[in-house]
């Protein structure tokens, strides 16, 4: 098939490794959940030989995902497994890493705790929970574009909506994570980083 195409993705991938990159120097394996086209997998992995990048989805998006790493080939990536958080099997392997872009505003909030208590249960001390896109704080949005983002995804699935800071932080705190960083990043978008207590 021919391979989807993400501008976000490919404005996103250089800014979002700057700060993941350094984070991942000590790992080995890393989690991505909800890999999408998987340009994001095909840029990261070939950067960080010394890890192994497994990336996932729910199966409807492997046929995109396996596009990619076909036309971008690296040694330690490893084609999607099959993960829709509230209704797979979650991986028994073990990983030191989790990294997951633009998901949590797309998940219905159920969806949304259930990943952070997955999360949590399967990383060891020291594991690291990257996630990645736009945020609200203190019920205000950080941009008039992703008010707009915010309104256009409610219309689309009342489920749907950019995710307040706070509680996703709350969720990270009651599964023993604690927050090391929350970066802001071009496109109105933050790069928050947990660390298994």
């Amino acid at each position: 098939m021919d391979k989807p195409f993400s501008q976000a993705c490919e404005n996103n991938k250089a800014p979002i490794f700057a700060h993941l990159g350094p984070l991942l120097a000590d790992k080995t394996r890393v989690l991505e959940i909800g890999s999408g086209t998987g340009q994001h997998a095909v840029w990261f992995a070939p950067q960080l030989p010394h890890l192994v990048w497994q990336t996932s989805d729910v199966a409807e998006n492997h046929g995109a995902i396996n596009a990619w790493l076909k036309a971008f080939p690296a040694a330690n990536l490893l084609p999607p497994i099959t993960l829709d958080v509230s209704r797979s099997a979650w991986p028994t392997a073990s990983f030191d890493a989790v990294y997951s872009a633009n998901t949590v505003h797309i998940m219905a909030w159920p969806e949304v705790e259930i990943m952070f208590e997955e999360v949590a249960d399967m990383l060891p001390p020291f594991g690291l929970f990257c996630l990645y896109g736009p945020m609200m704080y203190h019920g205000q949005h950080t941009s008039v574009s992703n008010q707009q983002f915010d309104l256009h995804l409610r219309t689309t699935a009342s489920y749907r909506g950019i995710r307040e800071f706070h509680a996703l932080n709350t969720l990270a705190r009651n599964g023993g994570l604690i927050l090391v960083d929350d970066h802001p990043l071009p496109a109105n978008n933050r790069l928050v980083v947990w660390q298994k207590a």
